[in-house]
């Protein structure tokens, strides 16, 4: 078989769970006939990942790496793959095993007899994540979904094969405030959608809080909605509309019934109201100018320390 799979691996202090991974991964790809090279992304690690990548490639020269300076980010991660990647297929997926490997041969195998571009899984259950955590994913999706013109599947992962087109097009993509979910529906391509049950960490710790979740979910709805800076223009326009009435409404009752205004309390709480909705329109704008704020400086995606790639490309 002629064909080459690239599988890229962003690792974030992955020390414990990057050798089990690897041995899955071994023992699955030993049964496909295609060649494949594995680039494993170190994404800042604090702790021994780098050493251990560095040991997997002494053992097999298929296995690239690439070590960033800081950490930047699962997003420049994966655009790091993307940009080295080398195969005809494209696969994208986490070192902790909760995207398994041994879905590998069947994603390859609709690729190949299908008329898809890529093969996407999405998670059918939350088992083991805590229910404020698993409301909180769905209310998210379901707001994107309906303020947004790129769709998310519920249940998501970034664990996904991708035809060498696809990645192209993702690549070409350069835009330095990056959500991926967004960008993978957004570029388009037929996808097909595979369920799989939830699976827990093999070791080591989530990366993920619901602190970062939560800024990343807000990443994602400013890129890929202007909805946010519509609604702040309708409230503007409403409650412009509401205090002119109010205006309109004291002046006339204090001309026809000539009584005076009372109630200072009242007052204060229409003031504070008034304002808290000004600071909120401008907390909403001030997303938007900070994201322009971040393009416009162009900085790069990432910086690679240390690689074994001799001709690493540094795209965007």
């Amino acid at each position: 078989m002629d064909k080459m799979v690239s599988i890229v691996v962003p690792c974030f202090n992955e020390q414990e769970a990057l050798p089990i991974f690897f041995d899955e991964f071994i023992r699955v790809f030993k049964e496909l006939e295609y060649d494949w090279e594995l680039l494993l992304v170190d994404d800042g690690s604090k702790d021994d990942t780098l050493a251990i990548m560095k040991s997997l490639s002494a053992k097999d020269k298929r296995v690239r790496y690439f070590s960033f300076s800081k950490n930047f980010g699962k997003e420049s991660a994966m655009y790091a793959g993307f940009c080295n990647a080398r195969g005809d297929y494209i696969v994208v997926m986490d070192a902790d095993m909760q995207d398994p490997p041994n879905l590998l041969p069947q994603m390859i195998e609709i690729l190949e007899t299908k008329e898809y571009d890529s093969v996407a899984t999405r998670r059918e259950t939350r088992s083991g994540e805590p229910p404020i955590r698993s409301f909180f994913a769905r209310s998210f999706y379901k707001l994107i979904n309906t303020i947004s013109d790129s769709e998310i599947v519920d249940g998501a992962r970034d664990f996904r094969l991708m035809k060498r087109d696809m990645v192209d097009a993702i690549v070409g993509m350069q835009e330095y405030n990056r959500f991926s979910k967004g960008i993978f529906g957004w570029v388009g391509f037929k996808t097909y959608w595979l369920p799989y049950q939830n699976i827990e960490r093999v070791a080591g710790k989530t990366k993920w809080s619901f602190w970062k979740l939560f800024k990343y979910a807000i990443d994602g709805i400013v890129n890929f909605s202007q909805v946010p800076l519509s609604v702040t223009s309708w409230l503007g326009i409403i409650m412009t509309i509401a205090s002119f009435l109010a205006l309109v409404f004291v002046v006339f009752r204090r001309v026809v019934f000539g009584d005076p205004v009372a109630g200072w309390a009242s007052t204060v709480c229409v003031i504070i109201f008034m304002g808290g909705i000004q600071l909120l329109c401008l907390g909403i704008m001030g997303q938007y100018i900070a994201k322009l704020y971040l393009e416009s400086k162009k900085r790069p995606h990432y910086i690679i320390r240390e690689t074994n790639v001799e001709a690493a490309k540094k795209c965007g």
